[in-house]
């Protein structure tokens, strides 16, 4: 049995046909990104609108450490 064919702790993932963490794995996506990933998919059967504010909070997350390698960043590429 494969560990994407049960899920601990409710069903929200199951009616799924692929699961965040088979995407995210096959995708590369470092964690803070994978778990965006993980809450914007579950928000409307599990964590409802406390999964809203972690998707906020790790983008605020990812902002900070962003900005903390390159303050003169301002998120716009030159094409």
């Amino acid at each position: 049995m494969k560990s994407t064919d049960y899920q601990v702790a409710g069903n929200h993932y199951k009616k799924l046909k692929i699961q965040p963490i088979e995407y995210i794995l096959a995708n590369g996506i470092p964690f803070a990104e994978g778990c965006i990933i993980k809450y914007a998919t579950r928000w409307r059967d599990k964590g409802g609108i406390d999964d809203l504010r972690k998707i906020q909070q790790f983008c605020e997350f990812l902002i900070e450490h962003e900005l903390s390698i390159d303050p003169l960043d301002t998120g716009h590429s030159e094409s």
